[in-house]
């Protein structure tokens, strides 16, 4: 039986999304007001970290005790600037009550805005693995022509299999299916030559097990270059992490730098401020598409529960954008499917 084949899965039981609300650069400020606006919008909320601090941010938020968020107190918080590897000894940090939150079916998803190698580090060891899943990835979705490509994987892996790939391919195939109603997403390799041979020997060897599975659960499409995830050539691009953090974090300050172009050309004289007037409306909404708040964050695909790394710097609309699509995941039983594909293609 296929992937496509796949019995009904139940209605999932609504829960609440845990935040590490101590996580990020700017600290739990954000975080708070992004919890606010996501509980406007009918999503619940557990805020995790210091209980007194929560208590009194979420204080300057007029009528925020009648809101769906709850304070679930965590003594200890990783910082950006301290090692993943402490999540083994720190029991009590934010992001370690977080994901056991999700694990003993009391929060839909962990959100985390801090350290992104401690929430990857949490997640796997409190989590697991999906049975089929050798090594988890983030997926994140960029601003293309019309819309947007999803690409993975966006940094947790740097050295990887070729087999790899292959199960990125499947996982984000199914994701898109579930979560942005894609019927038969097309997959590509990022490489640096459209043909079949071009590449490195992981490339070269991804390609034939990519093109042994098209038509078993992965369209896959070929071989694609850096500017076709910018064209929509295929919905999905599959790559190591290293390449995959370097095209984001590219992406991202161009499309900074280009804005503050554009922004400097408007502003040089009096014509072309008039010519920037008029042109208002349609630039608010190009700055607004390459925003990376429009995401709110990427998730950690692969894991045995939701768990979503955004942004340090993420401000409170990306955190309430986090918090949406992490309790959408949830309600799509997500990892229930990605779990069902797997075992149907192994």
């Amino acid at each position: 039986m296929t992937a496509e084949a796949s019995p009904p899965v139940r209605p999932a039981v609504r829960l609440p999304v845990a935040l590490d609300a101590m996580g990020g650069d700017h600290g739990l400020t954000p975080n708070v007001q992004g919890a606010v606006q996501a509980a406007q919008a009918g999503v619940s909320v557990l805020l995790v970290g210091d209980r007194v601090k929560l208590h009194a941010e979420l204080g300057q938020h007029a009528g925020s005790s009648r809101l769906p968020i709850e304070v679930v107190d965590a003594p200890d918080v990783i910082g950006m600037d301290e090692h993943a590897s402490d999540v083994r000894s720190r029991t009590g940090a934010s992001i370690n009550v977080c994901t056991r939150l999700v694990k003993e079916g009391k929060a839909a998803a962990a959100v985390s805005m801090g350290h992104s190698g401690a929430t990857m580090a949490s997640a796997l060891l409190t989590l697991g693995r999906i049975k089929g899943v050798d090594r988890p990835a983030i997926l994140t979705h960029m601003p293309a022509q019309g819309g947007f490509t999803t690409l993975l994987d966006a940094g947790a892996n740097a050295d990887i299999k070729a087999v790899y790939l292959a199960q990125w391919a499947r996982l984000a195939t199914v994701y898109l299916k579930v979560l942005e109603d894609r019927d038969n997403p097309t997959v590509g390799l990022l490489s640096i030559g459209e043909e079949d041979h071009k590449g490195s020997q992981l490339v070269i060897e991804a390609h034939g097990l990519l093109r042994e599975l098209h038509g078993r659960g992965i369209n896959f499409y070929g071989n694609v270059e850096g500017r076709d995830i910018f064209k929509s050539t295929t919905d999905i691009v599959v790559t190591d992490g290293f390449t995959g953090n370097v095209v984001l974090k590219l992406a991202e300050g161009e499309a900074r730098v280009l804005l503050g172009w554009v922004k400097e050309a408007l502003n040089s004289n009096l014509k072309s401020k008039l010519g920037g007037l008029l042109a208002r409306d349609a630039l608010r909404g190009l700055a607004e598409r390459m925003d990376p708040s429009t995401y709110g964050a990427s998730i950690l695909l692969g894991v045995r529960g939701l768990a979503f790394i955004g942004h340090g710097s993420a401000d409170a609309r990306a955190v309430k954008n986090a918090l949406l699509r992490a309790a959408r995941a949830h309600e799509a039983n997500l990892v229930e499917r990605l779990e069902a594909a797997f075992a149907q293609a192994g």
